[in-house]
């Protein structure tokens, strides 16, 4: 019978694959929150507030799409070589384990 390939996931994503993204998002939201205090005046409150929910749910999905697939483009799969009493891996991490910094 054959034996079954068995994988490891690694995850590779790091804080500056998604630091523009993040950039963007924060400019997003305080040029909605700027639009908000152009409209805001007695009359215009409705709207100020519209327009800063509007901007907000149409950027939303981009944001999501974007995250998502950056996220999805960094996860890997290697394969593990497997014996019948111990288990050997075929490739070496890429990556160092995170270490705490003092």
């Amino acid at each position: 019978m054959e034996q079954l390939i068995k994988y490891r996931i690694v995850c590779t994503l790091s804080f500056g694959d998604i630091y523009g993204q993040i950039m963007v998002w924060l400019i997003v939201i305080f040029l909605s929150l700027a639009s908000a205090l152009a409209l805001w005046s007695a009359e215009r409150q409705i709207y100020a507030l519209a327009t800063v929910g509007l901007i907000l749910v149409l950027s939303l999905p981009f944001l999501l799409f974007a995250f998502v697939t950056t996220l999805l483009n960094h996860i890997e799969l290697d394969p593990i070589e497997v014996d019948a009493k111990n288990y050997t891996r075929r490739q070496q991490p890429t990556q160092k384990p995170a270490e705490a910094s003092s």
